[in-house]
This record gives C-alpha cells, structure tokens and sequence, in this order.
C-alpha cells in the first residue's frame, strides 16, 4: 500500500477506486415525485369515499331512530311499515341474511377448497387450461343470471327430489344454495393460485419421506397455503352477505324466522331491493337506509374479524 491510500497494483494499471456514488439522484425526479402524488390521492379516495359511505347511511339513520327506539328496531320481530300503526322490527331481517349467508358458505368453502386441490395437486396440465378459465369466467357471471338459473333450473330440479319444495314458490334454502354457487368459483380459484405458489420442494421433500399425494395435499400444501385459502374465503363471505339478485329471485319477502329451509324468507339486500322504490314517507325510506347501515356494519365485522384471523395465521405460520 503506497502512501496515497491507492494499491500498488492499482497505480500500475492506472486505475483508482472513484469515490461512492450516491444512492438517490442528484436531480429532481419530477415523474417520480407525481407518481407517488398519484398513488397517495388513490389511496386517499378510497378513505374518504368509506366515510362518505358511513356518513350518508349515518344521517338518515339517527333520524330515523330520533321516531323508531332503537331496541324496537333491532330486536323486533314485526316488520311493517306500511300499517296505519307501522312496526320497523328487523331481526327476521337479519337472521334470513345469516342464515343464506351461513348455507352457502357451508356448501361453497368444502367444494371451493375441495376443487382447488383438485386443480392444483391433481388435475392433468390439458384439463386444467380448461377448468382454470372456466371458473374465473363463472366468478364474474352477473347474479342477475344466476338467479334466474336458480329460479328457472335450480329449484325445478330440487323439486324432484325434495317435494317439499313443490308447495312454495320461494324458500331459502334454494338461496342459500344459488350464493354457494355463485361464490365456489372464487374460493376455487383463489385456493388454487395459492396452492400453487407453495415451493415444489415441500412437495418433493413429503414424497421422500413417503408421504402419497393426498397426504401431501392435505398435510403439507393446505397448510402452507393457509393464508391464500382464508384470503379467498375473506373475499366470499362479504359478497355472499350483500349479495342481491341471486337471493331475490328465489327467496321471496316474508318477513319472518322460520326454521326450515323451504319456507320463503328474506334478506337486508332482499329487502331494501323490493321495498325501496315503493318507501313512502321519510321514515319508511330512513328504517331501508338503517338497514344499510346495519348491513355494513355486519360486513365490517365480518371482515375485521376474518383479517384478526389470517394475522393470527400468518404470524404463526412466519
């Protein structure tokens, strides 16, 4: 080493080591600085249109529970608001939208599920370039189709089989059954993709160690891809809960609890879909906006508690 700090292999060549460049640019990076504007306002209108939505379903239910007790309204089991006495009570309301939501996830998350380990541990290259896009395009039919296909097929050819239903026109189980339907292709394909993002070495390593394929599914790859599963089930449930036109069709609007599945019954959607354009007065359109309200707030919950979930899962898997 010569007394300048420079190698003398270095001087010899001529070369010297130049000084350390700076990692960010030493001009202004104008493009850069309105992308990160563009991406900040993106984000901030997504914020402000959710209070946006809070406030305007807020407003008219204050005022509305200003005429209506709120312990009337949440626990009342009477809902008719066009009496000359009008009662606003919503708990059958709300227990038809558990009751079709919690139908239809029991049916599409085992078949959901049960399809993607199909399509990933299983299923030939040649039939899954078939299958993968055929369920991606059923995920974005609109409902308005499937409740026809509900109203039109699904519950004549129930009828053969439950004559239970030959006596009613409407009944919930029917619903329940069209939302599984219509929410199976996104729990597929969802599971599928995160089945699929597991290293094939973990596969390869269950196999060595004798394991047979459905082991390794069920043992290894499921629980690797927990967290892609339960995102997929994340992104049903709430359409599943507000879904509309898939229920209307077939569940028909009887405003009360009843314990079997072919009886007619209803929904928060259902509801505010059939009754919103014939609301007359102030009160009546303010007791359909309440039940907005009470339907975000159930999916809020919903969601809150399916994120607390998949944190618990993601910090115990990492």
């Amino acid at each position: 080493m010569e007394a300048s700090g420079i190698p003398a292999g270095l001087q010899r060549t001529g070369v010297a080591h130049s000084p350390p460049r700076p990692l960010e640019a030493q001009s202004h990076r104008y493009g850069e600085k309105l992308i990160k504007v563009i991406l900040g306002a993106c984000a901030f209108i997504s914020v402000i249109t959710t209070v946006a939505i809070v406030v305007s379903l807020l407003s008219p239910t204050l005022e509305f529970f200003g005429e209506v007790p709120v312990g009337d309204f949440l626990f009342g089991t009477e809902w008719a608001p066009t009496y000359a006495d009008p009662t606003f009570g919503v708990l059958p309301i709300v227990v038809g939208t558990i009751s079709t939501t919690f139908w239809g996830m029991l049916i599409a998350v085992p078949v959901g599920l049960l399809s993607a380990i199909y399509l990933s541990e299983y299923a030939r290259p040649n039939v899954r370039k078939v299958i993968k896009p055929v369920l991606e395009v059923l995920a974005g039919i609109p409902t308005v189709a499937i409740g026809l296909f509900a109203l039109t097929a699904l519950k004549p050819f129930l009828e053969n089989f439950i004559p239970a239903l030959n006596s009613v026109p409407f009944a919930a189980g029917v619903a329940g059954l069209a939302i599984g339907l219509m929410i199976v292709p996104i729990i597929a394909s969802i599971s599928d993709d995160a089945m699929r993002s597991v290293p094939q070495g973990l596969r390869e390593a269950s196999f060595g160690l004798g394991a047979t394929k459905s082991k390794t599914a069920t043992h290894v790859i499921v629980p690797a891809a927990l967290s892609g599963i339960v995102a997929s089930i994340v992104l049903a449930g709430p359409r599943a809960i507000g879904e509309t036109m898939a229920v209307t069709f077939v569940i028909g609007n009887a405003h009360k609890i009843s314990s079997s599945l072919f009886a007619p019954g209803t929904t928060i959607s259902a509801s505010i879909a059939n009754e919103f354009t014939e609301a007359v007065g102030d009160i009546y359109t303010s007791s359909l906006i309440a039940l907005g309200l009470i339907l975000f707030m159930i999916t809020f919950i919903v969601l809150a508690a399916a994120r607390y979930m998949l944190m618990r899962i993601e910090k115990r898997v990492g």
